[in-house]
């Protein structure tokens, strides 16, 4: 049974804070590193080409294992799948902050997206069936679409903070202690729930976790060398035929790992299509303006960390207005389609940046236009996705939730940064005296392409969501 709580008691309040901790833990760990990398490099000294080893790692566990992760919180509780994972998940960071060689970091890595596969999906469905009230679930809702489109400029902080102040190993201690905090709110706060006795499709775990290693590896590798590399291509081919046999023994299976029952719908369907678009340009557009924020202005990871402050303030505010103020009356449409347009017009904000643009002019109003955009997608979009979803398959909700804007991230970091160094390299043939002037004609390419992206996600999202109220889940 749901947990019926009034709203704003302080068994409501815990609980809300306890799975947002544990949602923001495993999507921090996509950025907190990547600060941290060159010093870590330099300590156990390993070549600036493992680098991407310790972040592609980390992917390759947490995306692969979703499916798993979510099926196992609907057969055996969401709360027992916390317990496991944030003690496997700290004890898994304990063991990366220690290490002494790469070897022992990369097995931490690995490790960690192992236990995040099993926290993500079981936290977001404890966020979605803990509480009876429809204003309590828009508070949970909400949590997780300001954590989802602003953890990675978090993470960006966190490490700039933590590398500068403290030492690159407390990129590592510190999901240790957030997990740990979490893991004793889990205990202490959060009451158990699943779904109806089943059975675990083995093979199908098989085959979408190969299929989705194959895809996200082709992608992290198409990010460092190019698209037409066997070593992306092949996994990508078979990735995808992996995934192609999953979904075809899905349709059959008489207990599913991801029933397709929750794929269908209109609205559900765009609200996960919306996801994936906005995980695509959303991460890309981290990673340019981290790059032009850097390079060319000169700013150290932390003050670009801190320069992502408008758009998470601009995601905390419209989230919380579309969640309270909007969705209930209009649904997801058109709440959706309108946040992706004011994402693509912020991103084009971004394509006139030159050497000589001031933050405060040019980059902090795309970044608040796009935080708002960003705002009104991520919070009616997953409440879209999770709506009218029975119990038993909130978990295989929750996990598609999660894997198709991790997909989309993977997706856009490989396209958009592949786009950006083509058009580089050939600006820089041109002019090989203006290598600063090449690099920003490269992005600002590329952020033209994510705006297309967001443009092309709300044409799609119209067309498709149907109107009404919000889907309330199903009991």
């Amino acid at each position: 049974m749901a947990q019926s709580r009034s709203p704003g008691s302080p068994a409501h309040r815990w609980v809300l804070a306890t799975l947002g901790l544990a949602e923001l833990l495993v999507l921090l760990e996509t950025t907190i590193v990547n600060v941290a990398l060159g010093d870590a490099a330099r300590a156990l000294r390993f070549s600036p080409a493992d680098r991407q080893w310790l972040v592609t790692a980390y992917l390759l566990a947490f995306g692969s294992l979703l499916p798993l992760g979510g099926r196992l919180s609907d057969l055996f509780g969401r709360r027992r799948l916390l317990v496991v994972g944030l003690a496997g998940f700290a004890g898994a960071s304990v063991l990366g902050g220690l290490a002494g060689s790469f070897a022992v970091l990369l097995v931490a890595r690995v490790a960690q997206g192992v236990f995040a596969a099993l926290v993500a999906p079981a936290g977001l469905a404890a966020l979605t069936t803990s509480f009876a009230l429809a204003r309590d679930r828009s508070r949970a809702v909400t949590l997780y679409g300001v954590l989802g489109a602003s953890a990675a400029a978090l993470g960006l902080l966190l490490g700039g903070a933590l590398t500068q102040w403290a030492t690159w190993r407390w990129c590592l201690d510190a999901g240790a202690v957030l997990a740990g905090v979490a893991l004793v709110g889990v205990l202490l706060v959060l009451e158990d729930s699943r779904g109806p006795r089943g059975r675990l499709d083995v093979v199908g775990a098989a085959l979408s976790a190969g299929g989705l290693v194959g895809v996200v590896f082709g992608l992290s590798h198409a990010t460092n060398a190019s698209w037409v590399a066997p070593a992306t291509i092949l996994p990508l081919v078979g990735g995808g035929g992996l995934l192609a046999l999953f979904l075809a023994r899905e349709a059959r299976a008489r207990d599913p790992l991801v029933p397709l029952r929750v794929l269908a719908g209109r609205t559900r369907g765009a609200s996960f299509l919306a996801l994936g678009l906005a995980g695509t340009a959303l991460f890309a557009i981290y990673l340019l303006l981290a790059y032009y924020l850097e390079g060319t202005l000169g700013f150290s990871p932390l003050e670009a960390g801190f320069a992502f402050a408008p758009l998470v303030g601009a995601v905390i505010f419209s989230a919380t207005f579309a969640s309270f103020r909007l969705m209930h009356t209009t649904g997801p449409k058109p709440l959706v389609p309108v946040g992706l347009v004011l994402a693509a017009l912020g991103v084009v904000l971004f394509t006139r940046l030159d050497a000589t643009s001031g933050y405060l002019t040019k980059v902090a109003p795309g970044l608040f236009l796009v935080g708002l955009g960003l705002g009104l997608v991520v919070a009616p979009a997953v409440a879209g996705a999770t709506g009218r979803v029975e119990r038993r398959d909130a978990g295989a909700a929750s996990a598609l939730v999660v894997a198709f804007q991790q997909i989309g991230a993977s997706l856009g970091t490989a396209l958009l940064s592949t786009v950006a160094a083509t058009v580089s390299s050939r600006a820089l043939v041109a002019n090989p005296a203006d290598a600063s002037g090449a690099a920003l004609h490269g992005y600002n390419v590329a952020l033209w392409w994510a705006a297309a992206i967001f443009a092309a996600g709300a044409v799609a999202t119209y067309a498709l969501m149907e109107g009404g109220p919000a889907p309330e889940p199903a009991a």
